[in-house]
């Protein structure tokens, strides 16, 4: 039920302050839904999938899926590297940004607090799971006969992803 507003104002489990449009109503009323930001991902090139990608529940799901989006995409790194590089997480309400260790350098962390930006430490594990298809990276080759490779993250310490 943390999914819906139990307090207008008030941060759930995960930090987000939500508002009347997700308050648990006293008697049964229609369009009230649950917050979620659920977003398993698959991308497709030509019709095929090429990466399947996400995390269990919490408000960083998001975050987590376009960090390693956008490492594979971006930054050329391969399906590994891209779970376990160093993730920042933002929202609205508090106004401050979670940042992992090593996840930018002090000089940069020290010119964006200048501008008044502020930063708190990481926040619980941000676990992501994630499978590619085809090759170890995007736009990669393929190692040996293997067509399926997989990536768990060491954040979360459960689970295993295996590609074959």
């Amino acid at each position: 039920m943390d999914d819906f507003t139990v307090k207008v104002g008030v941060p759930n489990m995960f930090g987000l302050v939500q508002g009347e449009a997700n308050a648990i109503a006293i008697a049964p009323a229609p369009g009230k839904r649950p917050l979620s930001s659920i977003s398993p991902t698959i991308m497709t090139k030509e019709g095929k999938p090429v990466l399947i990608v996400g995390r269990p529940g919490g408000s960083r799901i998001i975050t987590a899926v376009v960090h390693t989006i956008i490492n594979l995409a971006h930054y050329s790194m391969d399906l590994q590297e891209a779970v376990v590089a160093p993730r920042f997480h933002q929202r609205w309400l508090p106004e401050a940004t979670n940042l992992e260790i090593f996840c930018l350098s002090r000089d940069t962390q020290k010119i964006l607090e200048c501008m008044g930006q502020k930063f708190l430490g990481a926040q619980p594990a941000n676990h992501i799971s994630a499978s590619l298809v085809g090759a170890p990276s995007l736009g990669g080759k393929a190692v040996g006969n293997n067509r399926f490779y997989g990536a768990n993250d060491p954040r979360g310490g459960i689970g295993l992803t295996l590609g074959y």
